[in-house]
């Protein structure tokens, strides 16, 4: 069986900013104003940060008057973690498969 992770979002989830971001919407839903005051990021940087979360999919916007929250895609990110079960499995029965030196 062979496994690939995805790597785009891989990409996504590797700023640190970005994994912040995605940790801190996996306990609540939170506006742009919110997570400024919870990351110190500059509105700005955080903006695109989110525009990029979103972009992958990632997260998902909910307009609420003149604010918009930010909620993570739960989904996406089991898919994510199903593929890491996937290769943790292949790499458990890799040890058998050794190929022979020429």
């Amino acid at each position: 069986m062979m496994t690939s992770v995805d790597t785009e979002l891989m990409r996504v989830l590797g700023d640190p900013l970005r994994l912040r971001i995605v940790t801190l919407l996996a306990r609540e839903t939170l506006c742009t104003t919110h997570l400024v005051e919870e990351t110190g990021a500059k509105q700005t940087n955080l903006s695109n940060h989110l525009r990029v979360l979103r972009e992958a999919g990632v997260v998902e916007t909910e307009p609420c008057g003149r604010f918009t929250y930010y909620k993570l895609r739960p989904d996406v990110i089991a898919a994510l973690a199903g593929q890491f079960t996937d290769l943790a499995e292949s790499a458990r029965t890799a040890a058998e498969n050794k190929r022979a030196c020429p």
